[in-house]
């Protein structure tokens, strides 16, 4: 057997990629009824019929994985948000920061249209973020500001692009890689929103790594958990989560919290701590609808 990885999912076909080609692999019977899914991003190990095809046998157990859209093994979440229009969405932000630490994938923030918008807005949006250790990156695709870092942050990764629709991540995934020849939509008039034009998940080789071309990503509910979970996705919050008055503190009402404390000192960024409590309650109100 050899060793691959799912590039592609199509018509019940997988087509794997080994050191030196790409294989149109099928499932065994007994495979399907071992695993319940296969996704793009899933290291496999597949048995050679002939020179074009092969059969997947067995997958390795997954690093990570995100289910909507489905894309396994993903070490890297590139959020992209504008600077210029559409206007940023940092609830959206947010959503997607949670969604990252909750799977436990690394999230890198790139400001996109800098050519079109200034540094002073850039530097508005990461003051939110000081204190939660996250890296920015501001772009232009016009210029190449920041093209540079961006390459470096993505060597060995397999990396998602994610954010609002219009913010350029289709503009920027084709500068990184021209031959994926990706489709942009354009911006509407009323709403100055891109229109989404990928229609399927695809893996495509990066300096040792992948990018990976998805649909969706530009509107998000918050990810299964549990209430007690979610403040472990605000980094911010970590130096102050034993230092409350009560262990099972989810830092809302409860008297005492150290959190709220440093809300109010302004460590801790206002407008993150309400959309904390925004996605606190959308948990709440899930588990109740649950329960009933």
């Amino acid at each position: 057997m050899q060793q691959g990885v799912i590039l592609r999912g199509y018509s019940g076909f997988y087509y794997v990629k080994l050191e030196d080609r790409v294989m149109e692999c099928s499932l065994r019977g007994r495979t399907k009824k071992k695993t319940k899914s296969f996704y793009p991003g899933d290291v496999v190990w597949i048995s050679i019929e002939n020179e074009k095809q092969g059969v997947i046998e067995k997958a390795e157990p997954r690093k990570t994985l995100l289910l909507r859209p489905p894309v396994a093994n993903v070490s890297l979440l590139v959020i992209v948000m504008s600077l210029s229009y559409p206007e940023a969405e940092l609830t959206l932000l947010d959503r997607l920061l949670v969604l990252a630490e909750h799977a436990g994938i690394r999230p890198l923030i790139v400001l996109s249209k800098l050519d079109i918008a200034n540094q002073a807005r850039a530097e508005e949006i990461m003051a939110d973020y000081r204190s939660t250790g996250y890296t920015f990156i501001a772009t232009s695709i016009t210029d190449l500001v920041g093209m540079d870092e961006l390459m470096n942050e993505l060597v060995g990764e397999t990396t998602v692009f994610a954010g609002q629709s219009g913010a350029g991540k289709t503009s920027l995934m084709n500068l990184l890689l021209p031959e994926m020849h990706l489709k942009t939509g354009t911006l509407g008039d009323k709403s100055k929103r891109g229109k989404h034009t990928t229609r399927h998940i695809e893996l495509f080789d990066y300096k040792g790594g992948y990018l990976v071309d998805t649909p969706g990503f530009n509107r998000l509910y918050v990810p299964e958990m549990e209430e007690s979970q979610l403040p472990h996705c605000f980094p911010e919050f970590s130096p102050y989560l034993n230092r409350c008055r009560f262990a099972t503190c989810l830092h809302y009402k409860e008297p005492d919290c150290c959190v709220k404390d440093h809300v109010n000192e302004r460590d801790i960024s206002t407008r993150r701590y309400q959309n904390y409590l925004q996605f606190l309650e959308e948990i709440k109100n899930k588990e109740k609808r649950y329960n009933d």
